[in-house]
């Protein structure tokens, strides 16, 4: 029975740009769905945008439009980075839709009828000068488990532990600062515990290719309660403010991300098939007989910072919500991506913008097979080398398979008018052809991508070692060896097609050119095309370009300058960033040179927006009898209404500034790094405006 895909990937969270991670991740599904499709699977590729959750509320009120069109903006400007690295998704959608809206509904209407929905009062943080509950992830405070400090309200990030941010040591508001306080609120469940959620998960993960092994032993940690891990049971849902889907029969209470976001995947493939895309790919099945296929198989792509949503609460979800909803069969986990052995970061000009690698021209089939080279079927980080980047792509790429064709080929088309015999015959050929298959197609299909390119670039030296080994430039000087330069000619000619074969799923734009420029094919090259000697070829057209190493300059001073994005206007008296962690240190100071610095407590008394302005706030700030005026680049961060009557920290001797808006008198200090901000600095509760800092 021939086998149907359905392939997603991580939903990326529609408040903001693709980054390196993202596309990473997109290409690694793209070219295993590709060598599908080479094989004549039919494969339904499907993405959405992960568009709900207080983060983007909160950031469409900074920019004073709606959460709506925030979405709009950000989804507007995803093909290009899709197109850009030739990432085939067969259809982009989002979960703030009609099908994700009645795919949630259903799902939480057949869970709660299966006993598994549970409604509790419990005590949920309040920010009062936000005016709103807070999500697990607007709450900060030390971990109970380890006492790791500024730790998010739902796990944490040093021991893995999960628990409720009610749980957390000295909380504080991640939005304002402020200490919040305890409200009661209705809070709908999903009971992930219930022993036959736990029983089904066992049985899940114990048969053997769902997930990897040692994704399914850190699944069973949880499932073990091993150290500080435990499967609770999830809370999916959000009080009102909040943009998300309504649960049914329940006003003022949403589906929290986490429940709807997943369910985006199933969305997004019934905007596909319901929109009659699907049928140009040769699907004619409706959304729930696809889903109830027995050829059918659900494939996610993820990171391994989501394997506790995407194998215990999805497959439990999925499991239980019944027909016509699958459970996955197969959730592949992969690492994250680093550069030269650091991790991403813009600041420090570690950080990789996939458009500005665009931008300066460089050709994206370089990182696809640069990356598809690093890949592997396991669990481990990628890094990211630009010595190692120049060094591979240009041996690799250039050098060992672009060679064969643009010193092969003029060969043969002046010689012989562009035919190909074979006098030796191609039997041995076309089994050794078969062999490559085989052997790169099991690479491919187990996701063991860097080994597949090991293989190919293995067939590719062969062919150049027996074409330098026959030197066809000396028997092109002898009339008499004129059947040996055919037979030289045609061998390594049919090699490259084969090689071009093997190469279509990482290099689709190239593989596509050589077969219509030089092989002449009015179609794209599939697999079986390497067991079809070619008869002809076209005169050779320049195909691909070596790595200039000034290139990545250019990329990595890109990178630095994008960080600038982030921090406050030029010429402003504003926010001061932290130093980013692992930069190099700034000069050492004497605390003489310190005592100089006027550090005060200041009550922002008020705040408000300014015509013009992009990034700033006017602040005016009390100091305990005196006031000040700040313009703060804070703006992407925070609402002016819940600004007051907020304490922070002012560099009060600070020299006045003149700007277009007016005079700074000061600077309030805030913390940022590539991970988030700017987060303004606020004292211990006990300060009082005017206080000095010491």
């Amino acid at each position: 029975m021939s086998e149907t895909f359905f392939v997603t990937t991580a939903l990326p969270y529609a408040n903001g740009p693709f980054h390196i991670g993202h596309i990473m991740e997109y290409i690694q599904a793209d070219i295993w769905v590709r060598f599908q499709r080479l094989q004549g699977k039919r494969v339904h590729f499907v993405g959405a945008d992960d568009a709900h959750g207080a983060p983007i509320m909160l950031k469409a009120q900074a920019e004073h439009i709606t959460p709506e069109a925030l979405v709009a903006r950000i989804a507007a400007d995803r093909p290009r980075y899709l197109q850009g690295f030739h990432i085939g998704f067969d259809h982009w959608h989002s979960t703030h839709s009609s099908e994700n809206t009645q795919l949630s509904q259903d799902i939480y209407r057949q869970l709660r009828a299966a006993g598994l929905i549970d409604s509790r009062s419990v005590e949920q943080f309040y920010d009062p000068l936000q005016g709103m509950f807070l999500a697990d992830r607007y709450i900060k405070g030390e971990c109970p488990k380890c006492h790791a400090k500024d730790q998010y309200g739902d796990a944490c990030e040093v021991c893995g532990g999960v628990y409720a941010p009610t749980e957390l040591i000295e909380p504080y508001s991640a939005l304002s600062g402020a200490k919040p306080v305890l409200r009661s609120s209705d809070h709908f469940f999903f009971r992930l515990s219930d022993p036959r959620c736990v029983a089904f998960l066992r049985q899940w993960l114990d048969q053997p290719g769902h997930v990897q092994p040692q994704v399914a032993n850190k699944a069973r940690e949880w499932l073990d309660g091993q150290g500080e891990r435990t499967l609770s049971d999830w809370d999916i849902s959000r009080d009102a403010p909040y943009f998300g889907i309504p649960i049914p029969d329940a006003p003022g209470k949403f589906f929290y991300v986490w429940l709807d976001a997943p369910i985006g995947y199933l969305a997004a493939l019934k905007s596909y098939i319901d929109s009659g895309k699907a049928r140009a790919n040769g699907e004619s099945r409706t959304f729930a007989q696809l889903l109830a296929a027995a050829d059918t198989r659900q494939v996610h792509f993820i990171g391994k910072d989501i394997i506790y949503f995407h194998t215990l609460f999805w497959p439990a979800v999925l499991r239980f919500a019944g027909a016509p909803y699958r459970v996955p069969d197969n959730v592949h986990v992969h690492g994250f991506i680093t550069v030269s052995g650091a991790k991403m970061s813009k600041s420090r000009g570690t950080g990789i913008s996939p458009l500005r690698y665009l931008e300066i021209g460089m050709n994206p089939e370089w990182l696809r097979y640069y990356l598809a080279a690093k890949l592997n079927a396991n669990v481990e980080d990628l890094d990211f080398n630009p010595e190692d980047f120049v060094a591979r792509v240009n041996s690799d790429l250039i050098g060992k398979y672009v060679n064969i064709a643009s010193r092969a080929t003029p060969f043969v088309t002046r010689h012989f008018a562009g035919s190909i015999d074979y006098p030796t015959g191609t039997d041995e050929l076309v089994e050794s052809a078969r062999a490559a298959l085989e052997l790169v197609g099991a690479s491919y299909m187990a996701r063991e991508f860097a080994r597949a390119m090991r293989q190919i670039m293995t067939f590719a030296d062969r062919l150049n070692q027996d074409f330098d080994a026959r030197q066809p430039w000396l028997l092109a000087k002898d009339p008499a060896q004129r059947t040996a330069l055919q037979d030289s000619c045609a061998r390594a000619l049919y090699g490259f097609k084969v090689l071009t074969c093997l190469l279509a799923p990482v290099l689709p734009a190239l593989a596509e050119r050589v077969g219509r420029e030089l092989f002449g094919l009015q179609r794209p090259l599939n697999w079986r095309d390497a067991l079809e000697p070619p008869r002809h070829i076209h005169p050779y057209r320049h195909l691909m370009t070596r790595i200039d190493p000034k290139q990545l300059d250019a990329l990595f001073e890109s990178a630095a300058d994008i960080s600038l994005d982030t921090k406050p206007e030029p010429q402003t008296q504003s926010a001061a960033a932290a130093t980013t962690p692992g930069a190099p240190a700034p000069a050492t100071l004497s605390i003489e040179e310190f005592k100089r610095i006027d550090l005060r407590v200041a009550r922002i008394a008020a705040a408000e927006h300014i015509a013009g302005a992009d990034k700033l706030l006017k602040l005016t700030l009390e100091l305990g009898g005196e006031t000040r005026t700040v313009f703060a680049g804070i703006k992407s961060a925070y609402e002016p209404a819940a600004l007051v009557g907020r304490l922070t920290v002012l560099v009060a001797n600070l020299a006045p500034r003149k700007m277009k808006f007016g005079l700074s008198e000061g600077m309030v200090l805030a913390a940022s790094d590539e991970t988030g901000g700017p987060y303004l600095l606020a004292p211990d509760s006990g300060a009082t405006p005017g206080m000095r800092i010491s």
